[in-house]
């Protein structure tokens, strides 16, 4: 096949591999964060997503994120059911990989994205209205602002949006989104956290940072330079993100947590995300400080300030330190990584700020107002949450008719 890199292919398939990994990963994570009887309804949110976006992505997907337009906001059905797409490279692209491969690579992208939203309305949603909610949510918000920034023809792209791994497509899209759910379903009955198994989340959080290699590296889609820069970038900031983290933990609650240390490394992964490519390793440090930081007192101030439930932090998290990870790399971007990319505030350049502020409220807004509307749908024809002898006894057994322990009875 003309064009094709062995080297770059298989280092691609692996990346795609490791973003699948995060499936799992995420579901320990939120599974060991919430009562014992909601662990497997908790759970079955990310492989659900994994199931259904995976066919939603080949249908239409992928041709909606990815495929021609006339406007900039939305590709056409042209590659609906991936006709025409094989396995010779779309140099838009991926000039040393099959097609076929960068539409797997990223519909593991689309597949995360969908199930990191369930934290924000864990152990309160039906599970027939999250089954509609992440179709059309995926289809009317996802693939759309895909479209804006990965696509060679999207406006943002085109505007000028460096985004190496999703800062915007992935973490302020279903950060923004988890907020306005939760505010949406309502709190539950209890909203202090009750996590019933602290190791299952620490391993749950251990995986996804080992997944963020190939989210984050990966996304050079070859063996290079960048993608090296990219994976140090990552783990980086995901350690400054846990020191930080601890820091202010410690600080307010007297008590540093286990907890808190990969909750923070989370942070620091989140707000590297969109500058993994385009950052210095240095740089990294400093965005990875203020990404745990500024998630901790999201979550730890801002959330009881506020009154909104957002039962596992996906906005704290993803929305917090995706929105802190846009701004980063409007400042600290610098051509001495990636000459494809550009230089950002730090560098002189006050153009790439600005256009980072532009992308980041774009994209809140719409996600914001489209999750709005979509569930608002939804609740027109079914419930969107459980009642409360249903959420008292527990989603597992009244949703699902299981228990994640058999604990006999002496």
């Amino acid at each position: 096949m003309k064009g094709i890199n062995g080297a770059d292919m298989s280092f691609v398939i692996f990346s795609a591999a490791l973003v699948m990994l995060m499936v799992p990963g995420l579901a320990l994570f939120y599974g060991g964060m919430v009562k014992s009887k909601n662990v497997l309804s908790t759970t079955i949110h990310s492989y659900a997503a994994l199931v259904v976006i995976s066919i939603q992505w080949i249908f239409i997907g992928y041709s909606l994120a990815f495929g021609p337009d006339v406007n900039g906001f939305i590709g056409n059905l042209d590659w609906s059911f991936l006709h025409n797409v094989g396995l010779e490279p779309n140099v838009d692209y991926a000039s040393t990989i099959p097609h076929l491969l960068f539409v797997v690579f990223q519909m593991m992208f689309a597949v995360i994205t969908a199930a990191v939203i369930s934290g924000s309305f864990a152990e309160r949603m039906r599970f027939p209205a999250f089954l509609i909610f992440i179709i059309l949510w995926s289809t009317l918000v996802y693939d759309p602002i895909a479209h804006w920034v990965w696509s060679s023809t999207g406006w943002l792209k085109k505007l000028g949006v460096l985004d190496f791994a999703g800062g915007n497509v992935v973490e302020i899209n279903s950060g923004i989104s988890g907020l306005v759910a939760a505010i949406m379903l309502g709190k539950r009955k209890k909203t202090k956290p009750e996590p019933h198994h602290v190791p299952m989340a620490i391993l749950g959080g251990g995986i996804l940072w080992f997944g963020w290699f190939g989210f984050n590296a990966g996304s050079a889609l070859a063996v290079n330079g960048v993608a090296v820069n990219a994976f140090l970038t990552t783990n980086t900031s995901a350690a400054a993100g846990a020191i930080s983290w601890v820091a202010c933990e410690w600080f307010h609650n007297k008590k540093p947590t286990a907890l808190g240390t990969i909750s923070g490394a989370i942070a620091g992964l989140v707000a590297i995300t969109q500058g993994a490519g385009y950052v210095t390793p240095m740089s990294s440090v400093i965005i990875g400080l203020v990404g745990g930081a500024v998630s901790f007192f999201a979550i730890a101030v801002m959330k009881s300030k506020l009154g909104y439930d957002d039962s596992l932090d996906a906005f704290g998290c993803h929305g917090i330190a995706g929105l802190w990870g846009a701004i980063a790399t409007g400042i600290f971007a610098t051509k001495t990584v990636n000459p494809a990319g550009d230089n950002g505030l730090l560098y002189g350049n006050f153009t790439l700020f600005k256009v980072h502020i532009i992308s980041a409220g774009a994209c809140a807004l719409y996600a914001a107002v489209a999750t709005f509307v979509i569930l608002k749908f939804i609740s027109l024809f079914m419930k969107l949450r459980t009642d409360k002898d249903t959420e008292s006894a527990g989603l597992d057994i009244s949703l699902h008719g299981e228990e994640a322990y058999n604990v006999l009875s002496a």
